[in-house]
């Protein structure tokens, strides 16, 4: 006997004028405060248990749910769907994007025309992919704002710059689990946008220790998520899905997953082996290529970005520079 089809909903963090965020079943124009319908206070809460929330969820979204209960989307403000114990960033995963930096980074000297260094170049990532590890580092939740909020650029950030990513929401506790088995400790898929300060990416005190991760991306506010968690059973194939961010209506970043070194699976599983991972974790897959740095144009106050992968809806944020203190 063939299942039935889910219902078609997303779930979210919204909030009415002077009050409290509540978590949300969003189908359509419509939402159910799910603190009222489950008694859960917020997402994160639903995503301990998601096995059991998820086909209660799908009873509330179908015909057959409650008909009452509902009030419309429009006027509630919108938050970033899950505030998340850990969040893991991938670096570097996407073969066009890792081919850009290469080049805009070799020697002045190099003898190779830019289409040899490409080619060489695109072996390398598929060596990668084939033998090598991910590459992933933490970063902290009080870095993220809601989709539509505010991105305040910090006065010492001289490079500011946008990273749409693809992040996965794990919904089932994961520690040491198999690339084959990794799909299934996902409940589903936000946009984020992992803002960097280029200027800030490398110590030039102590070259030698390396990345400076923590000044050049965890400013508050610089991780915009969202508009929605979209249930994994809704996104057939995280491998091939389209990425799209627009600077002030100018199209930037134009691609899909599938240019990924290490897929979704790969990494949860590699992040499993040596951290435990929590429902409402999220794992940032990686930018692909056009990074600000590549245009050479980086984030300035007014700055307009639009967001979009297929999907997950579309998030919209505002540059503002930070008033001195």
């Amino acid at each position: 006997m063939a299942r039935e089809p889910l219902a078609r909903f997303v779930l979210g963090t919204l909030s009415s004028p002077g009050q409290n965020p509540f978590p949300g079943l969003v189908v359509a124009d419509q939402v159910r405060d799910l603190n009222a319908a489950l008694g859960v206070p917020d997402l994160t809460a639903l995503l301990a248990d998601w096995d059991t929330a998820l086909p209660q969820l799908t009873e509330l979204a179908g015909p057959s749910g409650p008909a009452n209960g509902w009030q419309p989307l429009e006027g509630l403000r919108v938050h970033a769907p899950v505030r998340p114990r850990q969040v893991f960033q991938a670096g570097a995963n996407y073969r066009q994007h890792v081919i850009d930096l290469e080049l805009a980074h070799r020697a002045p000297d190099d003898p190779r025309t830019e289409e040899q260094a490409r080619a060489e170049i695109a072996k390398i990532m598929d060596r990668r992919a084939a033998e090598d590890l991910p590459y992933v580092f933490t970063g902290l939740p009080s870095a993220i704002t809601g989709p539509y909020d505010s991105v305040v650029l910090p006065g010492w950030a001289a490079k500011p710059d946008w990273e749409l990513e693809l992040a996965a929401v794990i919904g089932r506790p994961a520690y040491q689990i198999p690339e084959d088995q990794a799909l299934g400790y996902i409940a589903g898929y936000t946009i984020a946008n992992d803002l960097t300060d280029r200027a800030t990416v490398f110590r030039r005190d102590m070259p030698a220790i390396g990345t400076d991760w923590l000044r050049s991306k965890n400013a508050p506010g610089f991780t915009p998520l969202g508009p929605w968690l979209v249930p994994a059973a809704f996104v057939p194939d995280p491998g091939h899905l389209h990425l799209t961010l627009t600077l002030n209506g100018q199209v930037m970043q134009d691609e899909s997953t599938k240019d990924m070194i290490f897929g979704v699976a790969r990494l949860v599983s590699y992040i499993s082996q040596s951290a435990r991972l929590l429902p409402g974790d999220l794992v940032l897959t990686g930018s692909p290529a056009g990074n600000g740095l590549r245009w050479g144009r980086l984030l300035r106050d007014g700055d307009v970005m639009e967001s979009t992968i297929t999907g997950l809806g579309t998030q919209r944020t505002r540059c503002v520079a930070e008033v001195p203190r």
